[in-house]
């Protein structure tokens, strides 16, 4: 089945790296989120980034002009009716997910397949939630959805072949992404493995041993890390690596997932990182990190 038009349902930092992922390589994006405010403030957010790594001399002017000529911008779930293919990219909230693809389920053509960007809940018990279970899928990126060339396809328990040769060869050859095939777990492959070393990146901090610069510096270094923990726990955003600890905890009841009480500290504070211009770093308006956050005041 060919895919020439894809609805996105989410316009966070996931949603707009997806829509740009997919505009960007010539499919029509309709993009989906609850009120106009939201999508105004997510087509600036879009815009700067682009603007961004025009400056960097990643992308030019022409390329930004032809991926957003290739979005629209939409609160109306019923455009799902003109869509070949479906993908959501809500909070990491079960029972929001499960509602979001029952609706889904109604509206849709019954031969399409609706995928969940999702870093650790049960795509089963989305798929639960629908009369086509077999059409229920995960596509799980990593941030920024445009550079990193992996995917994990995850499946579900009653995803069919069909389904999960379809939506491999659409990530491969239209997106141009390594697949990596999950059957689903909790956390799936990259995100169980990277939730343990961003915590205890957290608790080194916590317990004075480094400062966050030379615990970045020293994993950079010494691993060959392209960026450090805490800038990637900044640049994930702080309250969605907290559901991450969270349903893993929840899910296999092992310590080693129990969100550090720092990290708890900072998102009560609303300090969620690079979204938010502080978390474990500070970072001025166009994203950029200015230094280290002021988490210990004397």
């Amino acid at each position: 089945m060919p895919i020439s038009k894809v609805m996105v349902i989410g316009g966070g930092v996931m949603g707009r790296g997806i829509s740009r992922l997919l505009a960007g390589a010539g499919i029509e994006v309709t993009l989906v989120d609850l009120n106009q405010e939201i999508i105004k403030e997510s087509l600036r957010l879009l815009s700067e980034e682009m603007d961004n790594d025009i400056e960097k001399w990643g992308m030019t002017i022409s390329e930004k002009k032809a991926i957003l000529s290739r979005i629209k911008w939409t609160t109306e779930y019923e455009d799902a009716s003109r869509v070949d293919l479906v993908v959501e990219a809500v909070p990491e909230d079960l029972e929001l997910k499960r509602k979001l693809f029952a609706q889904l389920d109604k509206i849709t053509r019954p031969e399409i397949v609706l995928i969940s960007h999702t870093s650790t809940l049960s795509v089963t018990e989305i798929a639960a939630a629908t009369k086509r279970p077999d059409k229920v899928i995960g596509l799980h990126f990593l941030p920024p959805a445009t550079k990193i060339p992996l995917v994990e396809v995850v499946r579900g328990l009653k995803t069919s072949p069909e389904t999960l040769s379809l939506i491999k060869e659409f990530a491969e050859q239209h997106l141009n992404k390594t697949v990596v095939t999950v059957y689903e777990y909790p956390g799936y492959v990259t995100t169980r493995i990277i939730v343990p070393l961003l915590n205890e990146a957290m608790h080194v901090l916590m317990e004075g041993i480094a400062t966050a610069e030379d615990i970045d510096t020293a994993m950079k270094l010494g691993y060959g890390f392209n960026i450090g923990p805490l800038a990637l726990a900044d640049m994930m955003g702080l309250d969605e690596v907290m559901k991450w600890m969270e349903n893993l905890l929840r899910e296999l009841s092992d310590h080693k997932y129990n969100p550090c009480p720092l990290l708890r500290k900072l998102v009560r504070a609303g300090h969620l990182g690079k979204k938010t211009k502080k978390g474990f770093f500070k970072y001025d308006e166009e994203g950029n990190k200015i230094g280290e956050a002021d988490l210990f005041p004397k």
